[in-house]
């Protein structure tokens, strides 16, 4: 299908439009689509709607990994007629995705009546508007998330999130967004007094051990597509409908790509025994 600056628009086997990224060699959302992966993943399984019913006052969602606007679409669509107030922060190095699946919007399907947003949104990295009852004020951060996380005018100027829908490209391709001195950063920049949850696709055992010693809690996530299973995070336990037990505990230590990465070069290894003993020590386990 139709190419132009570096991307590409792809029809999926149920028939769906994505996005692909040449350079990159990867395709957004792509077994059931943006839309449906958005749905199951996020706007399901963390119960926004229910959530943003029983909030009073701002409600904040990190969107890390904006790609080309899918899952914050969806959240905002999906919520759009409740009384509430969204500000909405996401995260990228790069806004040409959204460029170019915003000049294809028809073929995609998810942008319906949010085009003049998305046009201020990317000229002015900001957009504020209303929908109905719906208040939103929308920010785009350009740039390296690892670093601007770990710097000190980063996370910490930000609002702790109540939500992190965490789409970065897979491990093997961008490795650095998923080390355990980025979730540990990640971790430190919520609020303890503030609820968070943050589901990502993988069910991997490596993502679910370096989560836990970040310092999060851990369990199974909703299936999307062909993956009966993705993985969800939070720094409380009453998020997780479904936490990791000592039987998964029990398979990581047998696991052969279960330590975490401590720098961003792929690679897989056992658990080491100083991680073994800190996963043991989690209290998820300890109760």
């Amino acid at each position: 299908m139709q190419t132009d600056s570096g991307y590409q628009l792809v029809r999926l086997n149920n028939g769906i439009c994505s996005v692909r990224s040449l350079a990159d060699g990867e395709t957004f959302h792509p077994v059931v689509g943006p839309v449906a992966e958005a749905e199951a993943l996020y706007v399901n399984q963390l119960k926004l709607r229910e959530r943003l019913k029983n909030h009073t006052g701002e409600f904040v969602i990190w969107d890390v990994g904006l790609g080309a606007a899918a899952n914050a679409l969806t959240v905002l669509r999906a919520t759009r007629d409740l009384a509430c107030q969204i500000r909405l922060v996401s995260f990228d190095h790069t806004i040409e995705p959204l460029k170019f699946a915003l000049q294809h919007a028809t073929d995609l399907g998810y942008f319906g009546g949010y085009e003049k947003h998305l046009q201020k949104f990317i000229s002015e990295q900001r957009a504020e508007f209303q929908d109905g009852g719906q208040s939103v004020k929308w920010e785009f951060h350009h740039g390296d998330f690892p670093a601007w996380l770990s710097s000190k005018s980063g996370g910490r100027a930000q609002a702790p999130p109540h939500v992190i829908l965490f789409d970065a490209y897979s491990p093997a391709r961008n490795p650095a967004m998923w080390t355990l001195p980025l979730f540990a950063n990640l971790f430190q920049q919520l609020d303890p007094q503030r609820p968070c949850a943050l589901p990502t696709y993988s069910r991997s055992t490596i993502l679910r051990t370096t989560l836990l010693l970040a310092g999060f809690f851990v369990g199974v996530g909703h299936a999307t597509g062909e993956k009966e299973e993705t993985t969800i995070a939070a720094n409380d336990l009453s998020l997780i409908a479904e936490p990791l037990a000592a039987r998964w505990l029990a398979r990581a230590r047998r696991s052969h790509s279960a330590e975490p990465m401590v720098e961003p070069v792929y690679r897989t290894a056992p658990l080491s025994e100083a991680s073994w003993a800190k996963l043991q020590a989690h209290p998820q386990f300890c109760v």
